[in-house]
């Protein structure tokens, strides 16, 4: 594998850094099957570019996390033409990282990523429970005629028989997707967007107390006043101040594996959406190491 140099991947980090990395960053701005909005595939390197004016300093942590974690980032590659292949293609990445016993952060790109990303733990692990935040359910069987749609993106990790997942902020899905959900609720549970108030995150223990969990993170699933740089914002979603609760919790709680963010399509002079990724993307990684046992 490749990597930029530190001061030129995630977080624009001092190249005397020194420490042996446990994240790699993968750039993979997959766009094959957006449907209203595009853009996702410049969503990379706009993430990275923003991430240089993160502050390394995390004040609830007291700490610099990055100087504890060790991050590199992967050159920016071609993608595979085909989404089936390029879906291998990510898999294989991931597999290669975990062998190597290193976190994956994958940028997307649109969310069809996730099934080809979470593929290799999948393999790895018994039990897989995936964190998903999210405007959209994404459990059609296929969407405009392609089973690996991102509005498939959930559907598709469930094929992995060993894999539940937990939503969070859903608001908008079909009748089909609905009845999947009613009929699966065994591997399946909703923390709907219109409940946002009275969640209750006790329940959180029930569902990722010693699990293996890797975590989905679309950004539609925040509200649309403050992330519109979607192909599809949604009214009636999360705010940071709703988000980090929860993962904060499920890092306490449980052994994160490895994560994506996705959906991110960048609006020319708005920064501020693309920083608000980066930092998110700081958060979790933070979260993950600092409550490792």
């Amino acid at each position: 594998m490749k990597y930029l140099s530190p001061n030129k991947g995630f977080l624009g980090i001092d190249a005397e850094q020194t420490i042996a990395p446990k994240v790699i960053v993968v750039p993979f701005g997959l766009e094959k099957t957006v449907s209203y909005g595009g853009g996702t595939k410049n969503g990379p390197k706009e993430i990275i570019k923003a991430s240089h004016q993160v502050e390394l300093f995390d004040e609830e942590l007291n700490k610099e996390p990055y100087k504890e974690i060790g991050i590199k980032t992967l050159k920016p590659f071609s993608i595979k033409n085909k989404i089936n292949a390029a879906l291998d293609q990510l898999s294989k990445i991931n597999e290669d990282i975990i062998s190597d016993g290193k976190f994956p952060l994958v940028f997307g790109g649109e969310h069809s990523i996730t099934p080809g990303s979470v593929r290799p733990f999948a393999k790895k692990y018994d039990e897989l429970t995936l964190l998903h935040f999210d405007a959209h359910a994404d459990l059609r069987e296929s969407y405009q005629g392609e089973k690996f749609s991102h509005a498939s993106a959930i559907k598709r990790c469930l094929d992995y028989k060993n894999l539940k997942v937990v939503s969070f902020g859903i608001r908008n899905l079909s009748k089909e997707e609905m009845d999947f959900y009613s009929n699966n609720r065994d591997r399946i549970k909703i923390f709907w967007g219109k409940d946002k108030q009275i969640w209750d995150l006790s329940l959180l223990d029930n569902f990722f107390r010693n699990k293996n969990v890797y975590i989905t993170f679309d950004v539609d699933g925040f509200d649309a006043s403050i992330m519109p740089a979607t192909g599809t914002p949604e009214p009636g979603g999360m705010l940071w101040e709703d988000v980090l609760p929860i993962i904060k919790k499920v890092c306490q709680i449980s052994n994160i594996v490895g994560a994506d963010i996705n959906e991110l399509a960048p609006i020319k002079n708005f920064d501020s959406y693309n920083f608000l990724v980066a930092k998110l993307a700081y958060k979790i990684i933070s979260y993950s190491f600092e409550f490792k046992n």
